[in-house]
């Protein structure tokens, strides 16, 4: 071999190799590097095949039972609050500081009542009826800011609430609707497009008639006389001084209310909204009248 050069050199290796196969195909020397199992709790999870793991098997526990054979709701003690949580009422929020915003922002005009149909003109407020949303909620939030005259209706408020928005010269009522009202409230393009009648609004039920006939809380169905020795003595407790709202200009737009039954202001119970012909059809039956206004 020591004469050749070249191709004949490769030639002649060629000749004295084995043919290539699968059976004698090689890594490199120290190419790969052979891993070892420890020992105990260092021996991770694959184990030899006399001996599997769970890693093996898929041995893995049922959810509810990652600490012994009794599941995690029958391991700790029963929590009374959450009973009958799905059926609860919910009152999304809306602060004073985003009312005062709109009304800047002239998205709410404050020379008319303000109700949730207003809030929710606004295209910010919005009521989830699978959620069980019942309505508006007025929270304290920028109360000492607050400097808008407004006449609303919301269906929860607190006494701060209420305090800021009669040391301007206003008013506030707390009013309840039901859940077939919510949808007419919801969506009126939607409800007025189907041709249907104004729902009545129905009567709150008994875990919150207290709260809507009391003079305290401004409740819609509490005595007028009372509400205004209320709004006296909470000017009292906050020590502001309570403006007469009887020699105010917009005197008649500040204690214009809805009926108990009414939904929409100027727009009666049995009513019939035609958006295409631009009408109002009313009931001319005597039942009809009688139903819608009891």
């Amino acid at each position: 071999m020591a004469g050749k050069h070249g191709k004949d050199l490769a030639l002649s290796l060629m000749r004295t190799l084995p043919r290539l196969n699968l059976s004698n195909i090689r890594d490199n020397p120290g190419a790969r590097k052979q891993s070892k199992r420890g020992r105990g709790q260092h021996g991770g999870d694959k184990h030899g095949a006399g001996n599997k793991g769970s890693g093996q098997r898929q041995n893995y526990m049922r959810l509810g039972y990652e600490t012994g054979n009794n599941p995690f709701y029958l391991r700790f003690s029963y929590e009374p609050y959450y009973k009958g949580h799905h059926l609860r009422r919910e009152y999304p929020p809306f602060s004073l500081k985003s009312l005062q915003l709109y009304i800047d922002l002239n998205k709410i005009d404050q020379s008319k009542p303000i109700d949730l149909v207003s809030l929710l003109n606004t295209g910010v407020y919005n009521l989830k009826m699978e959620h069980k949303h019942a309505g508006v909620h007025l929270t304290d939030e920028g109360a000492d800011d607050f400097k808008a005259k407004v006449n609303i209706e919301v269906q929860w408020a607190s006494e701060p609430v209420i305090a800021a928005i009669e040391r301007n010269g206003g008013t506030i009522t707390t009013a309840y609707y039901d859940t077939n009202s919510l949808f007419a409230l919801s969506n009126v393009d939607k409800f007025f497009n189907r041709g249907e009648p104004i729902p009545r609004r129905m009567l709150p039920p008994a875990d919150c008639l207290e709260y809507y006939s009391s003079a305290t809380t401004r409740g819609y169905l509490a005595n007028p006389e009372e509400i205004s020795q209320q709004r006296l003595i909470l000017s009292q407790k906050y020590g502001y001084v309570l403006p007469k709202i009887e020699n105010d200009p917009q005197y008649e737009m500040l204690t214009e209310r809805k009926d108990p039954r009414q939904l929409f202001y100027g727009l009666a119970p049995g009513w019939v909204i035609s958006l295409k012909d631009k009408a109002i059809l009313k009931p001319t039956a005597e039942y009809l009248k009688e139903f819608y206004s009891s």
